[in-house]
């Protein structure tokens, strides 16, 4: 669930909701090679650090730093939990299920979020698309979106708002306090040295190397979008709110 203080919260762009989840602490990228004037995946070891010719690079610094010093951190500086149905947390090893005691959820122990893991059938498939809707007016950028426009598990169903009404009401991995990611929030279990699907699989499976929908609307002119993150490279833009995107959701 969501455990970070509301008056932390700095920007509009960050926060698309009334709740508003700053980041007590952020991810890193996921990437732990360095590049050079030939290649953007060579080894860290072998390019001239901070004095050299290609200062200050990404892999150096931060979580994704440590993991690849052997600190006590996990895969790539990123750092999750399984979760059962029942909200207990879950050996690595678990599978997922739809018993009690079967993993349904991730849990960022960095940023204190639980996501929403995707299945292959029924309500929460990878397979089912919603298009963008918000009815709430203090959320929405000024334009509601399009309701059910998606292909999902129940007809009539198929938009953002009443996807997160029917996850909150099936009790997923405990209380019923789901919500749509913001656009920052979605970027960051976005996994930037992994590509098609640019997350850890392990963690998230059956996730789509493509657009999944966040709240955060963007008015483009005269016209309404809403923003994605696309897990084929994990890189964030914009749509129109018509457009058949896939979901995860966020607590």
């Amino acid at each position: 669930m969501t455990t970070f203080s509301t008056v932390l919260c700095a920007t509009a762009f960050l926060c698309s909701s009334l709740t508003c989840a700053a980041a007590g602490a952020l991810n890193d990228t996921g990437i732990t090679f360095c590049g050079d004037a030939t290649t953007n995946t060579a080894d860290c070891a072998i390019v001239g650090a901070d004095g050299g010719s290609f200062p200050r690079q990404d892999a150096r610094y931060g979580r994704d730093a440590q993991a690849s010093a052997g600190k006590p951190v996990k895969v790539a500086g990123f750092d999750f939990t399984k979760i059962a149905n029942n909200g207990s947390p879950l050996p690595a090893t678990a599978l997922l299920g739809t018993g009690p005691s079967n993993w349904a959820c991730t849990r960022d122990n960095v940023t204190g979020l639980t996501w929403e893991v995707k299945t292959t059938s029924e309500l929460r498939s990878m397979n089912h698309t919603y298009t963008w809707l918000d009815s709430n007016p203090a959320t929405n950028g000024g334009v509601v979106g399009t309701a059910s426009g998606g292909t999902c598990f129940v007809k009539g169903r198929c938009d953002t708002e009443k996807f997160v009404q029917d996850v909150n009401a099936a009790g997923l991995c405990g209380p019923g306090d789901w919500r749509m990611p913001t656009v920052k929030e979605l970027e960051g279990i976005a996994d930037l040295g992994r590509i098609n699907p640019a997350i850890d699989s392990t963690y998230f499976p059956n996730t789509q190397s493509t657009l999944y929908w966040t709240a955060t609307p963007r008015n483009y002119g005269a016209l309404i979008y809403a923003w994605y993150v696309s897990f084929d490279y994990g890189g964030a833009s914009h749509s129109d709110r018509i457009t058949k995107n896939f979901v995860r959701l966020v607590r």
